[in-house]
């Protein structure tokens, strides 16, 4: 199998980070510049193991990027990305031209890590400055689908990725995580999409004692704190900032969303 096959064979089996970096048109990314343009913006990385100007010229074509100890993959796919009506509909509150970039665009890069090892919150950081490079290089960059779940348009990725390897609250969770609201009876709730690739399920919280704003809050609060420490909410936990607040977490199949794997959360008496 050529080389080229294999990583992209890795990356669909390997990573649940796999994001897509939408083109105006088909681009093959120069790799060294990508490699220099990293560095500049996140310096505290080790630079490759031989930066010579002669190694990097030679590394201009390759799929291949070192981010520190990391190896990520970038492949330049002429052609869009696959459809996802749900995707775009998503984006739309906060990416009203989303749509329409989707429309137009006519290749994309797929980029991912390499590898199962890395925590996931260390692979989003890492996988997020790469994109942010390859934005940083390509004027063709258009947008960024992250993970299948949330799509931003590249300026935003440009700017906010500088910040990702940043201590919570400043590294850029907006990129990695939509938090959505939506109407259950009388009640009012609220679901992540995009967690479920740090830790397999989202948040779907139903509340009828906070209001929208708090309601975030504690939903931002909780997939921040399972991005940082894993899956350690257990199905039946009950969570709260204090004694006196009991919220509820039951692992299901969310009834709202399609059987989506949720951790289930309302603030009802337990």
């Amino acid at each position: 199998m050529p080389v080229a096959a294999w990583i992209f064979a890795d990356l669909l089996m390997s990573s649940s980070l796999l994001s897509l970096v939408l083109l105006d048109n088909p681009a093959t990314p120069d790799m060294s510049a990508v490699a220099e343009i990293l560095h500049a913006r996140h310096p505290e990385l080790a630079r490759e193991p031989r930066d010579d100007a002669a190694a990097w010229q030679a590394q201009a074509n390759s799929p291949l990027i070192r981010c520190g100890n990391a190896l990520v993959a970038v492949m330049s796919m002429p052609a869009p990305i696959p459809h996802d009506e749900g995707l775009w509909a998503r984006a739309a509150s906060t990416w009203p031209e989303g749509k329409a970039v989707a429309a137009r665009h006519r290749g994309h890069l797929i980029v991912s890590m390499l590898g199962k090892g890395e925590q996931p919150l260390q692979a989003a950081r890492v996988t997020t400055a790469v994109i942010g490079a390859l934005i940083a290089t390509m004027p063709e960059c258009c947008g960024v689908a992250w993970a299948g779940r949330v799509a931003r348009p590249a300026d935003l990725w440009l700017e906010a990725s500088r910040d990702c390897f940043a201590p919570y609250p400043n590294y850029p969770f907006g990129l990695w995580v939509d938090t959505l609201p939506f109407r259950s009876g009388a009640k009012i709730g609220a679901v992540t999409m995009g967690l479920s690739a740090f830790v397999g399920r989202e948040i779907e919280f139903v509340t009828g004692k906070l209001t929208l704003s708090a309601l975030f809050d504690k939903v931002t609060g909780l997939a921040v704190y399972l991005i940082e420490h894993g899956s350690v909410v257990k199905d039946g936990d009950t969570i709260g900032a204090s004694a006196s607040e009991r919220i509820q977490v039951r692992y299901k199949n969310s009834d709202a969303f399609g059987g989506l794997p949720v951790f289930y959360c309302t603030d009802d008496s337990v």
